[in-house]
């Protein structure tokens, strides 16, 4: 089934606002480009959110919003639970920050 324009529409607002060029400024891509591990696991505060936990939020939601606008079925997130996802905040692994950087990339609305 071919999606309305209105629903294009919309998944192409949500991603422009991930990696397209963007009138509010450096979006969510550029914004965490060159970031290291160490970095996205600085928390600002005690019982702060830190960019990693962030960027894993957005990446459940690109996924969460994409699902209701087009009728998929619930559970394919790739993480168990979801919302707000605990990433490692004492010894940060590059490894996974690549991972969970890819998940955000990997939940683009597009149809």
């Amino acid at each position: 089934m071919k999606p309305s324009p209105e629903i294009k529409l919309l998944l192409q607002t949500i991603e422009e606002a991930f990696h397209k060029k963007s009138w509010h400024g450096t979006n969510l891509r550029g914004s965490i480009r060159g970031l290291t591990a160490k970095e996205a696991a600085w928390r600002p505060a005690k019982d702060r959110h830190n960019i990693w936990e962030i960027v894993v939020h957005c990446a459940y939601w690109k996924y969460a919003v994409r699902r209701r606008i087009l009728g998929e079925k619930r559970g394919s997130f790739p993480l168990k639970g979801s919302n707000w996802f605990k990433r490692p905040d004492g010894k940060p692994n590059e490894e996974l920050w690549r991972q969970d950087v890819a998940l955000l990339e990997e939940t683009s609305p597009s149809i």
